[in-house]
């Protein structure tokens, strides 16, 4: 059980609680006995809606914020909505952080993406390159958003003495993912594909792109795990984490290894036990052609990932036959 800086009892705000992130957090706070989780839904609490948002937050006065909400999706969708991606994500960070501020929680911790570094950043890529380089065109809007999150959150910091952090995880999956072909991340997606060939007897499965991007991916639990042990910090360490007015308080968590697209469709395959062959569809963009985050920072705090790859994998595709 995690002992520290958070009562069992203190009120902690999910927001997005319903998503792949924030229900990581749910399960694993309840996992580990905290009692007063403060939950809403979309339908109960829009939270684009600054005014709203407002009031809830100083109706129950959280004690602690974990903001997990935000509009998502894969290459294609980022293409197709780039004015939501920037627009949605951009009115969500301003609600909440705002509201935090405004009654006095004591610790939020801002989940972000390591798109928000240059496509083109010295590999593996540490929290230092933010702002040092182009982004990748196809989530640009998404990653400039999630940027603008870190910068409040380090502006309110040195201006109200909030004590507020920001984590750029890899990428993500594992329960409740997203499998929708039309919007989905790469792992996921490819589950769903390979899956579906498995049942059908389809012969090959069509993957976008060249298969040489590397990317590391993160399962959501360990995710939620180094989320929860930040904000447990001692008073002590926990302001090591904020850097003063120097540099943002930013850390990323990952995995510590990267993979190929085509190594990582060989361990698809080979845990859903589809022997069909992989057609690369070449006229479909790579995206950046290498994401490793260092990861050197939170592990010196004592932090480090626990779910493997080919595991992670396993628990994902269990988790996706029990929704399918």
């Amino acid at each position: 059980m995690v002992i520290g800086q958070m009562k069992l009892t203190d009120k902690i705000y999910i927001a997005g609680h319903s998503g792949l992130v924030g229900s990581a957090f749910v399960r694993y706070l309840q996992s580990q006995g905290y009692s007063n989780l403060l939950l809403r839904t979309h339908d109960e609490l829009d939270l684009t809606q600054s005014e709203l948002v407002r009031d809830l937050f100083l109706a129950e006065r959280p004690d602690y914020v974990i903001l997990a909400a935000a509009k998502v999706g894969g290459i294609q969708a980022n293409n197709t909505y780039p004015a939501d991606f920037i627009n949605v994500n951009l009115a969500i960070q301003n609600s909440i952080i705002n509201a935090a501020r405004i009654s006095e929680v004591k610790r939020l911790c801002f989940l972000g993406s390591s798109c928000i570094y240059p496509r083109e950043a010295a590999q593996p890529i540490s929290e230092s390159a933010l702002l040092t380089g182009p982004l990748e065109k196809t989530n640009r809007p998404y990653a400039l958003a999630k940027i603008a999150g870190i910068e409040q959150c380090w502006a309110s910091n040195r201006q109200y003495g909030t004590k507020y952090i920001a984590l750029m995880p890899s990428n993500l999956y594992g329960p409740g993912d997203n499998y929708d072909l039309s919007n989905s991340h790469v792992l996921p997606a490819l589950i769903r594909k390979v899956h579906e060939a498995k049942v059908t007897g389809c012969e090959n499965v069509i993957v976008w792109g060249s298969g040489r991007p590397r990317r590391e991916f993160l399962y959501v639990d360990d995710l939620a795990v180094a989320g929860v042990f930040l904000l447990n910090l001692s008073e002590e360490k926990y302001l090591e984490l904020l850097d003063g007015d120097d540099h943002p308080p930013l850390l990323n968590v990952g995995g510590g290894k990267d993979v190929t697209i085509s190594e990582l469709v060989e361990v698809i395959k080979d845990e859903l036990g589809y022997v069909g062959e992989i057609v690369w569809d070449r006229s479909k963009p790579d995206g950046t052609m290498r994401k490793l985050l260092d990861i050197n920072r939170i592990s010196r705090f004592g932090w480090h990932p626990q779910i493997l790859l080919r595991q992670g994998i396993r628990l994902a595709y269990a988790d996706f036959l029990q929704r399918c």
